[in-house]
């Protein structure tokens, strides 16, 4: 019989279980989960359950009796602590596991300051139930200005809390996405009341206080780490798989060991549709790697092109957002981007879609999408102007 292991207990891991199994995988599958929580997915933690709008059941993958249905042998709580590839095993604890094929969904840690090891992080359930056990009892200071830090102050500041965002560069979110939708970040949470410092980096982190750089100090009854985070490829490492910005897979995410495979946050894929590798710490990739993983690891061809998409919830602004825009020559904005209900399009120097992100605008994603891959040329004035439908922007 063969024996195939799932080390990572989030959102990839589940999915690559429901994965083998659905595409006829009847050998032994054992998932290696580090919590005693079932897997769930991580995005709520800083949206709907941080803001107490869903329960923490609403985030969990399967229910327990789907992991005993299935024949997925579910270890709650345990840890692979090395990894094989020459023997094939797998080290848990004091035990070890014989294994056909491994795939690591091990994902992403926070990243750290020197000093904040008392201070709040998120990546966890109970992260968040900490970081929501401080709201309302006195300013919180936010130490970076990415997407979790932005999604905390955001309900931080819903719950009546005093917030305080400090972040490095001169705009909250401008290396994902350029200064013109950076400010569009920057404006929302200033007009909700925050208090948003850019260009300035801390000095000293204390418990009651941090100090910044330009001298400034800031009283803080809580402060929150969340400076990004960091691919847990450390298993992967002690293995002697390739590894450089995450776990080097190709497009079907296999590693550079035949029987091992990486997905999620850790996998950093040759994607056969931008020609180049791509790592994201993205939900979507969470959730849609796992079934190529899956194919792959039963023989068939399989292959991951989706385009990079994520989403946040932020005050009252919804947004979704796909593609990657790096190396764009312009932003093109369709809509009301001071009501903020628009599209933004990312193009590069031949007016070829990069991205784009529909700000509190939807049922265009998919359009978006068809743009991107299209990799038509459009007509910048075609497109922002939202009397012209989307599949009427490219030629004349």
């Amino acid at each position: 019989m063969t024996v195939f292991v799932i080390i990572g207990g989030g959102l990839a891991g589940a999915k690559a279980a429901e994965g083998l199994r659905r595409q006829g995988y009847d050998g032994d599958l054992v998932l290696i989960a580090n919590e005693q929580l079932l897997p769930y997915e991580r995005p709520p933690l800083s949206k709907s359950y941080l803001t107490g709008a869903s329960p923490f059941e609403d985030a969990i993958v399967h229910r327990e009796s789907w992991y005993a249905d299935n024949e997925v042998d579910l270890r709650l709580g345990a840890r692979a602590t090395a990894l094989h590839p020459d023997e094939h095993i797998v080290e848990i604890g004091g035990d070890e596991l014989r294994y056909d094929k491994v795939v690591l969904a091990t994902g992403s840690t926070p990243r750290h300051l020197p000093g904040d090891d008392a201070l709040l992080h998120l990546r966890r359930r109970a992260d968040s139930d900490a970081i929501r056990a401080r709201f309302g009892q006195g300013r919180m200071v936010i130490v970076g200005g990415g997407w979790i830090g932005l999604e905390v102050a955001s309900a931080a500041r819903q719950a009546g809390t005093e917030v305080t965002v400090v972040e490095v560069a001169a705009l909250p979110l401008l290396a994902a996405l350029g200064p013109e939708m950076a400010h569009v970040f920057a404006e929302l949470h200033r007009d909700h009341g925050v208090d948003l410092r850019t260009g300035v980096s801390v000095d000293e982190l204390r418990p009651d206080r941090v100090l910044l750089a330009d001298g400034a100090s800031i009283e803080a009854a809580s402060v929150l780490i969340a400076i990004g985070a960091r691919p847990d490829t450390d298993l992967a490492e002690t293995a002697g798989l390739a590894v450089e910005n995450g776990v080097l897979v190709d497009a079907s995410l296999r590693t550079s060991d035949p029987d091992i495979y990486a997905i999620g946050d850790i996998a950093n894929a040759e994607h056969p549709f931008l020609g180049r590798r791509v790592r994201v710490e993205h939900w979507a990739n969470a959730l849609n790697q796992p079934a190529t993983a899956a194919a792959a690891m039963l023989g068939q061809p399989a292959s991951y092109d989706a385009l990079p998409y994520f989403y946040t919830d932020q005050y009252d602004l919804g947004m979704e957002f796909v593609g990657l825009p790096d190396g764009y020559a312009e932003v093109v904005i369709r809509g009301d981007r001071p009501g903020r209900e628009f599209v933004a399009f990312w193009l590069d120097r031949d007016q070829r879609m990069l991205a784009g992100m529909n700000v509190n605008v939807w049922g265009v994603i998919d359009q978006v999408r068809e743009l991107i891959r299209s990799r038509a040329p459009v007509d910048p004035k075609r497109l922002a102007d939202p009397d012209v439908p989307l599949d009427a922007v490219t030629g004349e």
